[in-house]
């Protein structure tokens, strides 16, 4: 077996693959399990994690060859989905080594979503590489890797304010209602029609704690429909000036050809009313009059307003995710070090348990030909000779360390490997970890894969 370990990703989303070839790859929680041991017991396949939403699916594996890695990571899409390659290759994207990697912190911070900056995504990525460990399906690598994307996932949402801007429609209405009103516990929704959009921002000021939705539509059994997911008051339209005198929100999507309230219907309505009243026109054409402007107590916003917002928040989001991309830039560099330093343990463990097996020997040694020697004098030459043994590995030490971060860390560790003569030790452990790799394999148990021997047997790049 190559001793070379590779991070690629195998994955689909929102920009790549249609919703109808999206929709039939989806892994459901009940089957997450199951899909991660078919896809670890691929051949090649060391530790894998599969992230599975509404818009996107990703596998994310640990190979021992770059081939065989994509091509069983693909056999795998093709058994669990029933799809052939030619279905899904052309929408597929792979991503290696590095690439991979920065791929998983750019999803973990919400830059890959269909929402910029949405944190969702973060809670999803946790909860995936969660059950995978729980699985028994992650070992030294992604441990670390979905550790520190989680990590820099939240230092992200900390740090910057890229998830603190509405950049939907109907989020910018509830931005707007926060400025108006301190509080939407006690305020009342009128929703007139049945848009999806008029609907959602109903959904978000119900959510934010409104206490009543009234639900005006042409056809009443919809109105009905609609209300039922608010526990609120279905209402034909003829109960227009009554409703928006009940209400403190208007949010109106009906899709009318012209407008359905005029100034004189508002008059009607608002008569001498002394509290604000907040009106969202969604709708093209618009369904409220514009006239309605300047009306004491009454704030109109229509679609052009709402659109405004958006694009100001979504400009704020671009400039908070070049703060993301600069610790996501950062943490992949932290992550190449960590990298660099697993090749060195073992050569650093292998120099230690030589060096003390010596010390141990001479100790032996001491105490036959000394054999008067009391309890508390052998401890003394045992502490003090350990201690020249540590202090004289200690610069040695420091240097392989210094030197497995650089470009030129192969060749060092094989020297190092040849001055002290650890040949034999390291050819030992490599042993018995293929033999431990081979039976964690083979019963699935919770170390997937272990710790590899040298510097080159992890690789990120590509």
């Amino acid at each position: 077996m190559d001793g070379t370990m590779h991070i690629i990703t195998l994955g689909f989303n929102h920009k790549t693959a249609p919703v109808e070839l999206r929709e039939r790859m989806v892994v459901s929680t009940e089957r997450l399990p199951d899909a991660l041991q078919r896809l670890q017991q691929q051949k090649g396949i060391m530790e894998c994690v599969i992230v599975s939403t509404c818009n996107r699916l990703e596998c994310y594996v640990v190979s021992d060859q770059l081939h065989t890695g994509r091509y069983y990571t693909k056999a795998f899409l093709e058994g669990e989905f029933g799809l052939t390659r030619d279905q899904f290759e052309p929408h597929l994207y792979i991503k290696e080594g590095e690439d991979a990697i920065q791929h998983l912190f750019t999803v973990a911070c919400g830059l890959d979503s269909m929402v910029l900056g949405e944190t969702q995504i973060l809670g999803q990525v946790k909860q995936a590489f969660l059950a995978a460990q729980e699985t028994g399906v992650t070992g030294t690598l992604f441990n670390q890797l979905f550790k520190q994307a989680v990590t820099l996932g939240k230092r992200v949402q900390a740090e910057t304010e890229i998830g603190q801007n509405a950049v939907s429609v109907s989020y910018a209405a509830v931005e707007l209602g926060k400025k108006m009103f301190s509080t939407f516990t006690d305020k009342t929704v009128l929703l007139l029609g049945a848009g999806e959009t008029g609907e959602l921002t109903a959904k978000h000021l119900y959510d934010a704690g409104a206490k009543k939705v009234i639900v005006l539509n042409r056809t009443l059994e919809k109105a009905e429909e609609v209300a039922k997911r608010f526990y609120g008051e279905a209402r034909p339209f003829s109960r227009l000036v009554e409703s928006i005198r009940e209400a403190d929100i208007v949010v109106s999507s009906t899709g009318a050809p012209s407008a359905i309230i005029e100034r004189k219907t508002m008059e009607e309505a608002v008569g001498k009313r002394s509290l604000p009243l907040f009106l969202i026109d969604i709708a093209v054409p618009r369904d409220i009059d514009p006239d309605i402007h300047g009306m004491d107590n009454v704030f109109l916003f229509d679609i052009d307003d709402l659109q405004e917002i958006v694009s100001t928040n979504m400009q704020l989001r671009q400039q908070e995710a070049e703060k993301a991309k600069a610790m996501i830039a950062e943490e992949c560099g932290l992550f190449q070090e960590w990298i660099h330093t697993l090749g060195v343990v073992p050569v650093i463990t292998a120099l230690r348990e030589k060096a003390l097996l010596i010390q141990g020997e001479t100790m032996k040694s001491i105490e036959r030909k000394l054999p008067d020697l009391t309890e508390r004098e052998k401890r003394v030459l045992n502490k003090h000779t350990k201690s020249i043994v540590n202090q004289l590995l200690r610069d040695p030490l420091v240097r392989i360390k210094e030197l497995a971060a650089t470009s030129e860390r192969d060749e060092a560790l094989e020297l190092f490997v040849h001055l002290f003569a650890l040949e034999e030790q390291l050819e030992e452990r490599r042993k018995q970890e293929l033999e431990r790799e081979q039976v964690i394999k083979a019963e699935n148990s919770e170390n997937a894969f272990q710790q590899p021997l040298f510097a080159n047997q992890v690789s990120v790049r590509s």
